[in-house]
């Protein structure tokens, strides 16, 4: 019977506690560390007594608590009650009167002999001996080069306090945030954090208060003796010192020549910024971009990365943004400090001085004979751009082929690449821009194109000069008309015109002009005789061309 009734009371109450009761009532997942004896920690709490009368709140005053645990800065029973709590751990503490403010209590706030309840939230844990914290949660396969004391950097952030509460981040106002390294811009633990990164990668720092924002905190965002957590992506950075990186990705076999300043060069390209986004492509536009190099026409990086370059090489330059768009970047898809990546085709490339440049393939043996100025030539040719791009073909005909030379008649380097040439004579002409269709181009020529013809000359007959249809190989008759009149009547028709021509011919004693159609040149005779076009030639229209271009100068003097 006395037991029982010295044991009803335990089961209402226990009675006076030895030590401090810790409820965990919320433990997070994960837990990457405790607090230990001596670390500095900050957290909120809600103090009541047993009838729920709340005595104190750090939630009221509106800032968390901070201190050193286990030290004998705080109560006793407090102290104990926040060891080994993880950050985000919530606790229930019930602390015995001696292990909080015993028989003295507070005055005004707590009684002697008050046992006391706490609701605790831990926030924050560190310790003076504490290291910045780095993760590495991606990394780019290819990492050429990583960040270094006085490097600017551009990169991304979400920053929060150690139990997740997020305080800024450049994402929300839309742009990276710029900034040097190792110069002091930035809080120590940024200024390492961000060393060794590679642009693309991905990192969560954690920094310790004291490498942070200390004892003041920042504004009203960032509380005192707090951690931070920043999760970053490094987009670009760069050296003021650094100049244009080349990377030869393909480089021909065989490179005869490579461009200079002034040349005028023809190149596709793909422009992205450091991360891979993409800001501009000529492939899209399905158009070359044209332009002369070392001049100033293009930005200071592009002109020097298109230096020495080969017809058919792929070049990746990545070019500063000291040597590119600068501070104020370009447009909306450049951003200011940008590191710009160009990757580059070069179709073709010429000097405006170029001649033509020919290369015999093959000359038969005892060529005497070669091709000259107003002869009447048959050729093969192929037409290609200098990356292969195939253009036309006499091939894709029945016959050759066929041009009387310097008639204007094809593209001034053709012709020239055809003069002394030999019957049989094969030949490779690189024709530059200003001596084949120019910068407008012709119909499937683009504008500017270095044109690329294999030639092989058939045949070849010998021409007359300029403004000639027909010369004598001596003198011609003294009494011409009458022997071009051939049934005396006083007039010639086109029949007798057509026949006293055809004569000369066959006897060797003159030559029409060569033509694939001699009955057209020999109208043409007819007509340009036929002066009042009545059909006939009388004897006052026949006159020899020598004797109409010296009364031409007769009538100039």
């Amino acid at each position: 019977l006395l037991l029982g009734v010295l044991g009803a009371p335990a089961l209402g109450d226990p009675g006076p506690l030895e030590d401090v009761v810790i409820d965990r009532y919320y433990i997070p997942k994960i837990c990457l560390r405790e607090a230990q004896m001596g670390d500095f920690i900050r957290y909120h709490y809600n103090g009541t007594f047993k009838d729920g009368k709340k005595f104190d709140s750090s939630y009221d005053r509106g800032a968390t608590v901070a201190g050193v645990v286990g030290v004998g800065r705080l109560i006793t029973g407090m102290d104990r009650g926040l060891q080994g709590m993880c950050v985000n751990e919530r606790r229930h503490l019930i602390v015995p009167p001696h292990l909080g403010y015993g028989s003295i209590g507070v005055a005004g706030l707590i009684p002697p002999d008050a046992t006391l309840y706490f609701d605790v939230v831990m926030l924050d844990i560190w310790n003076k001996n504490d290291k910045l914290q780095i993760t590495t949660l991606s990394k780019p396969e290819r990492c050429n080069r990583t960040v270094e004391n006085s490097d600017f950097v551009r990169y991304h952030y979400n920053g929060t306090l150690l139990d997740g509460t997020p305080f800024d981040s450049s994402y929300s106002k839309g742009s990276t945030y710029d900034t040097y390294v190792g110069t002091g811009w930035l809080i120590k633990g940024m200024d390492q954090g961000l060393l060794g990164m590679c642009a693309g990668e991905k990192r969560s720092i954690i920094i310790p208060p004291f490498l942070a924002y200390g004892e003041k905190g920042y504004g009203t965002v960032i509380p005192p003796q707090a951690s931070l957590v920043f999760s970053v992506l490094l987009v670009d950075f760069h050296n003021p010192k650094d100049g244009v990186f080349l990377e030869h990705l393909e480089v021909p076999e065989t490179c005869k020549r490579r461009a200079v300043t002034g040349d005028f060069v023809r190149y596709h390209y793909n422009g992205t910024l450091m991360d891979g986004t993409l800001f501009d492509s000529s492939y899209s536009r399905n158009q070359t971009y044209n332009t002369y190099i070392g001049k100033g026409y293009i930005i200071p990086g592009m002109d020097q990365g298109l230096q020495g370059v080969c017809v058919g090489e792929h070049r990746r330059v990545v070019i500063p943004p000291h040597l590119a768009y600068g501070e104020n970047g370009a447009g909306d898809k450049i951003p200011g400090s940008a590191v710009l990546i160009f990757d580059v085709h070069i179709i073709d490339f010429h000097n405006p001085a170029d001649p033509v440049e020919i290369e015999t393939v093959f000359r038969p043996e005892g060529c005497n004979v070669t091709s000259r100025h107003r002869d009447f030539v048959r050729y093969h040719y192929n037409c290609s751009l200098l990356d292969g791009t195939r253009l036309f073909s006499s091939h894709d005909y029945e016959k050759p082929q066929e041009v009387t030379l310097g008639a204007n008649k094809v593209i001034e380097g053709l012709n020239s690449g055809l003069l002394d040439m030999c019957a049989g004579e094969r030949r490779v002409l690189i024709v530059p821009p200003h001596l084949g269709h120019g910068e407008s181009g012709a119909r499937g020529v683009p504008g500017s194109a270095v044109l690329r013809f294999e030639v092989e000359l058939i045949s070849m007959e010998e021409g007359v000069p300029e403004g000639y249809l027909f010369i004598w190989h001596g003198e011609p008759p003294a009494n011409l008309y009458e022997q071009m009149d051939l049934n005396k009547d006083g007039g010639i028709p086109t029949e007798e015109f057509s026949t006293f021509i055809k004569t000369q011919v066959a006897e060797g004693k003159g030559r029409l002009m060569p033509s694939s159609d001699p009955e057209k040149v020999i109208a043409d005779m007819f007509q340009n005789q036929d002066r009042n076009q009545d059909g006939k030639i009388t004897p006052e229209e026949l006159k020899l061309k020598s004797d109409e271009d010296q009364e031409k100068i007769h009538e100039e003097l």
